[in-house]
């Protein structure tokens, strides 16, 4: 996610413009927010869905791939339709998206696979992870901007 549009946060003619952190505290505190509460809805499903020794880790890739899939239909709702005001992008994409979304868990979750003496598995895991979050994101958005032509026409 990228940050607010500069141009918003410009002071009118003849006025001083305002501090650096005053203009970037909302965005750090809705991104805080909004990771709070994606990274709650993680732990919740990996304690819903624990791992299990030398498995594969479907919590995990799970949770990644329906991340990145939200994240496709949340980029074409944004940019497409609708007029998001200035915090909705890094409170939803950035925070709750990426506190949800876990690709260093990922990397762990490969690591200790190999460790444990199972690198098929995370070589699988590697791979199906990547191949699947990439496909759900284009997917999402396809179908999502296929949706909307249909409501246009």
């Amino acid at each position: 996610m990228t940050a607010p549009d500069t141009e918003n946060l410009r002071a009118p003619a003849g006025t001083a413009p305002p501090p650096a952190w005053r203009t970037q505290a909302p965005v750090v505190a809705v991104v805080a927010a909004g990771g709070a509460v994606g990274a709650v809805a993680r732990y919740a499903l990996t304690l819903w869905w624990p791992l299990q020794p030398g498995g594969f880790p479907w919590a995990t890739f799970w949770t990644n791939v329906v991340g990145c899939a939200v994240i496709g239909v949340f980029m074409v709702v944004i940019t497409d339709v609708w007029a998001a005001h200035r915090l909705v992008r890094p409170f939803f994409g950035t925070g709750v998206l990426g506190g949800f979304t876990t690709f260093s868990t990922y990397a762990v979750d490969i690591q200790r696979l190999v460790d444990h003496g199972h690198p098929r598995i995370a070589l699988a895991y590697l791979a199906c992870t990547l191949i699947t979050a990439l496909t759900a994101v284009w997917l999402a958005a396809a179908a999502t901007r296929r949706v909307l032509k249909r409501r246009q026409s």
